[in-house]
């Protein structure tokens, strides 16, 4: 079964991770996303927008905010690999993602990202600064509350984060 990349809107994007993410729900919004098939149909997206951390938003870096798949084959590393190419043509220096500190990070791997930083689990994302509510109508957590892993791709070819 052959894997090809086609464009996708970020709200038929964000409608497949509703769908298809095993931990999180779709993001707000996004840059740019990109999809992947098998036999004219959908097997995973990519969501690509902002980075998440104000720290790390300095108008060169973009994040893969999302990516969800149907378990298809290197779809994954497909997709991270297409949205490292697109930031790159769209003149971004670098990109990041996060992973679960369980999760091994292969596709990642296979695709040319690095491992950046340990992110301690934190019981909250709210701070005094920019308060979230993260609960659902149930009371339930909306956010895995472990550790994190932030990898990163240096797309300008240094290696080294310029500003």
């Amino acid at each position: 079964m052959a894997l090809k990349l086609r464009p996708v809107s970020i709200k038929e994007a964000c409608k497949i991770v509703g769908l298809l993410h095993r931990h999180n729900k779709a993001p707000q919004g996004g840059l740019f996303a990109v999809g992947v098939e098998a036999e004219d149909r959908l097997v995973g997206v990519a969501i690509i927008g902002r980075p998440i951390a104000r720290a790390l938003d300095d108008g060169w870096t973009c994040e893969v905010l999302r990516v969800a798949t149907t378990g298809a084959h290197n779809a994954c590393s497909i997709l991270y690999g297409a949205a490292s190419r697109a930031a790159k043509a769209l003149g971004y220096r670098r990109i990041y993602t996060y992973t679960l500190a369980e999760e091994p990070g292969t596709s990642l791997k296979a695709s040319g990202w690095v491992r950046n930083a340990e992110i301690p689990a934190q019981p909250t994302w709210s701070r005094p600064s920019r308060p979230r509510y993260q609960k659902d109508l149930f009371g339930n957590d909306e956010r895995p509350p472990g550790q994190k892993i932030r990898w990163i791709k240096h797309l300008d070819g240094t290696g080294k984060v310029q500003r």
